[in-house]
């Protein structure tokens, strides 16, 4: 099956995995914050998003502490960061539940940040994409690791039109910060 080319305008959808949480003692799976790790590599995604002229016009976040964090420190990265929609229900949402909010996005939205959890975002990318540039495909097939960021393009009117087998996969990126 290959990506359908379409009426409408060239649409992205960005898949951003949350960065590294910690794992404190005590802490609810939802409430758990981004470790040193993911407090390095969340501002490498918005700058590798910035770089390659990936800005969102709107992002969607789960209210998990560790995926707001990540949105909060990429997007901290870019001069006026777009709109963010905080949404519970992408908190171990499965593939229905993730193109359900994909699909409620404006037609107005050409580029689409989702920031959510796996296993999740990996079968999602797995899902829509049809093909892809060079091995992106196998990357994801292998593994989407924390930090991990795809990008899903197609031509529609509206982000009802992105359904299974319908998107690119243009590139995923792997973004990891210095240590200090």
């Amino acid at each position: 099956m290959t990506a359908r080319t379409g009426a409408g305008p060239l649409r992205r959808l960005i898949v951003l995995r949350h960065a590294k949480s910690a794992w404190p003692e005590g802490v609810a799976d939802h409430d758990r914050p981004l470790g040193a790790r993911g407090r390095r590599d969340a501002p490498e995604a918005g700058r590798a998003l910035a770089a390659s002229d990936l800005l969102p016009d709107l992002a969607l976040c789960s209210t998990a502490v560790r995926a707001r964090q990540t949105w909060e420190l990429a997007s901290a990265q870019w001069g006026t960061p777009p709109p963010v929609r905080l949404d519970p229900e992408l908190y171990g949402a499965d593939v229905p539940q993730l193109q359900a909010a994909v699909h409620a996005t404006p037609p107005q939205v050409v580029t689409l940040l989702l920031v959510g959890h796996n296993p999740g975002l990996e079968e999602l990318v797995l899902t829509l994409a049809g093909d892809s540039l060079d091995d992106a495909l196998d990357q994801v097939r292998v593994k989407f690791p924390t930090s991990a960021i795809a990008v899903l393009t197609w031509h529609g009117t509206s982000w009802r039109s992105l359904e299974p087998g319908t998107a690119l996969l243009t590139s995923v990126m792997v973004p990891r910060g210095r240590m200090r």
